[in-house]
């Protein structure tokens, strides 16, 4: 914690935040993709809701972390690029790289509660880690912590993208047609992108090694992993050959 009375009451605030949504997505599907439904209020186009949803994360992040004494440090500049890696891609990038239905639109509640929890987030770890994070010396780029954790980033990066890109691979070739995805990460659990995501910032939470950090990790496993859960049943219940030892987000576990 800091003496930041903003900063620790909105890190304590993701941490319940993260409790509640995993309690309320056991039992109710977030309205998005291929559990959109009506009755939730107005929509948007898919697209722009992509870019408006995800992007605060990238932007506030960059404002908060080169407004501190500690931008120009190796440390801190490493976690920038892990950072705007992948956020710049999924903001800017990714919206326009996915297959969408003509006329497909989804959900402004959802892209604002999106929006708002990005923004904080991009504030608490762009601010921490130029504003707070002593640590985060020359020193630390030795440091087992940090070695691992950025080794995890890059693993849990790759695993996330890959898997994106095979589902648009399927997506492209039957439109509009969902399909059972088999390799790579598929082989072992229904939603290898989730996966990889979890790794990703448990990566970065710990070569950071900073509270804002893991309450990403915590944030995003409270979403995905209910996701993960909802996604693997309708799989089930829609394809009758689907892989019986095929988990939803854990290998061999979950």
């Amino acid at each position: 914690m800091t003496d930041d009375l903003v900063f620790n009451s909105l890190l304590i605030g993701v941490f319940a935040s993260a409790l509640l949504t995993v309690l309320v997505l056991l039992f109710v599907n977030a309205p998005y993709g291929r559990h959109q439904s009506s009755g939730w209020g107005p929509t948007i186009p898919v697209r722009l809701g992509w870019v408006l949803m995800e992007s605060p994360a990238s932007l506030v992040f960059l404002y908060c972390y080169f407004s501190g004494a500690r931008a120009f440090e190796l440390a801190p500049m490493i976690l920038l690029v892990l950072w705007q890696l992948h956020y710049l891609h999924r903001s800017f990038i990714y919206p326009f790289q996915i297959k969408v239905k003509p006329g497909a639109r989804t959900t402004v509640l959802v892209i604002a509660l999106g929006a708002l929890y990005c923004g904080i987030n991009g504030y608490l770890n762009g601010t921490y880690i130029t504003h707070y994070g002593t640590h985060l010396n020359r020193d630390w780029l030795s440091d087992p912590r940090f070695v691992i954790g950025v080794g995890l980033f890059g693993f849990g990066y790759y695993l996330n993208k890959k898997s994106d890109h095979m589902l648009q691979a399927l997506r492209q070739q039957r439109p509009g047609e969902y399909q059972i995805p088999y390799g790579f990460g598929f082989r072992w659990v229904s939603m290898p992108n989730y996966l990889g995501e979890i790794i990703t910032w448990s990566g970065f939470a710990l070569a950071s090694w900073s509270l804002a950090g893991l309450s990403f990790v915590v944030f995003t496993m409270a979403n995905l992993v209910p996701r993960a859960l909802a996604n693997h049943r309708w799989y089930r219940e829609t394809f009758t050959d689907y892989p019986k030892d095929r988990r939803a987000v854990i290998p061999y576990i979950l």
